[in-house]
């Protein structure tokens, strides 16, 4: 097995517990060999992990990709608004891609990235990470083989977790729509591309509805303050506190996303001076807190989509609805119920995997360096290359100008023909 050689551009959450965690478990796969990344203190941790010089530590992506080609790939984990320059330049440069989603906040910005994938011939893997679950996969297996007939409908379900909601999307770099994306593209555009890929039809039009129904001024409770550890009268009652989920979770599950000094006292300075101490009803945010869509897609297949930031868990529900059976999934548990019409119903087994997102993260770094290896070209062969992920992105684009204009029908013609269109 050879192995590949990696300059990682972003070594922030994504950067370094996904795509460099990766490299560290699987060494005779990977090897990251430069670092581009703003942050001092985050390039000082990737020295010490990846076993990097100075010389091979970069504060920009334009100084690493100035230079001749050092790496077989390029990692593209940086915020949502930055993956386009970088992506452009290293495709230019022929390197193979794996970019974190979403590929861009512009319409514009998504199609030409996918067009140059094609023209020079390069590799440009998007990380819809749910394709790379044993989940997803055995449900598209099942759709493949007839066993239901031809899909009718699909009924989706994104439940984000409160927690997970509170965290990313309203005290987050998420929070605004105006800084990152509109909710629905960067949370949920892996739900798109899952419908897209279980429908396998091209999407024709999309409606939408939703709102910041919750976390606003007018809401916080009597005796909050703007942050939690300022004496909020409250605070021990409330669900989304700082103190609750940061200090007092020993996992560090979320305090690891805030701070990477982890002791006592690094976490309290976090949650007094940064942005995740604040109070969910004083953030300034912007995004949605729930959202609904509606689509079809070609020959009358017809999808629904709901995420909400409300549910007590971070879970994926699936109903698909076809001619001669169902399909219904709860994705967390790993657990697949197949209801063949005139017939008992069956359990269908599912080999749980480790790793986030349902084992996705490391199945799709896996297959993307495997198709690195085997000299792949084109942009089309890759399970979440960019021109598959061009339709996934431009519904979401959709879905977005739907709400915005009241729940309106948007065609995806339309939205493919505004090549310098953005949802703001």
């Amino acid at each position: 097995m050879r192995q590949i050689t990696a300059i990682l551009i972003g070594a922030g959450a994504r950067g370094r517990f996904v795509y460099g965690a990766y490299a560290m478990k699987h060494p005779e796969e990977m090897k990251i060999v430069a670092v581009a990344e703003p942050d001092e203190e985050r390039r000082m941790l990737a020295k010490a992990e990846y076993g990097l010089s100075f010389d091979q530590l970069y504060d920009s992506w334009e100084q690493v990709l100035a230079l001749p080609q050092a790496a077989d790939i390029a990692i593209i984990a940086s915020h949502d608004r930055m993956h386009y320059g970088p992506a452009m330049k290293a495709i230019e440069k022929g390197y193979d891609i794996l970019l974190e989603k979403p590929m861009s906040p512009f319409a514009g910005e998504v199609i030409d990235m996918a067009r140059a994938s094609r023209e020079h011939k390069r590799l440009l893997a998007v990380s819809h990470v749910l394709r790379y679950t044993p989940f997803w996969s055995r449900i598209k297996e099942m759709i493949t083989s007839g066993e239901i007939g031809e899909i009718a409908s699909v009924q989706l379900s994104e439940n984000v977790g409160y927690f997970h909601m509170a965290h990313s999307f309203v005290r987050g770099s998420w929070s605004r729509t105006e800084e990152a994306s509109p909710m629905i593209l960067q949370k949920s555009c892996h739900d798109m591309d899952i419908l897209s890929w279980l429908i396998d039809k091209r999407c024709l039009k999309v409606s939408s509805y939703g709102s910041l129904l919750h976390f606003r001024p007018e809401n916080a409770p009597q005796g909050s303050t703007l942050r939690c550890m300022d004496g909020c009268a409250v605070e021990r009652e409330c669900p989304y506190s700082a103190v609750r989920i940061y200090e007092e979770d020993e996992t560090h599950e979320w305090s690891r996303f805030i701070t990477n000094d982890l002791t006592p006292k690094g976490i309290h300075n976090a949650l007094h001076e940064g942005p995740f101490g604040r109070c969910v009803y004083h953030c300034q945010n912007d995004v949605v807190d729930h959202q609904v869509v509606n689509m079809e897609f070609e020959n009358g297949t017809t999808a629904s989509f709901t995420m909400s930031g409300f549910s007590h868990d971070i879970s994926r529900t699936v109903q698909i609805m076809g001619t001669r059976g169902e399909i219904r999934g709860y994705m967390e548990r790993n657990e697949i119920m197949l209801y063949p019409f005139g017939k008992e119903a069956v359990h269908i087994p599912v080999d749980a995997e480790a790793g986030g997102h349902g084992g996705g993260d490391e199945g799709l770094v896996r297959e993307f360096l495997r198709e690195v290896r085997k000299g792949n070209k084109g942009g089309g062969q890759t399970l979440t290359s960019a021109e598959v992920s061009v339709q996934s992105h431009l519904m979401a684009f959709a879905a977005e100008q739907s709400r915005l204009e009241g729940g309106s029908s948007v065609m995806i013609t339309d939205m493919s023909a505004q090549k310098t269109c953005s949802v703001r």
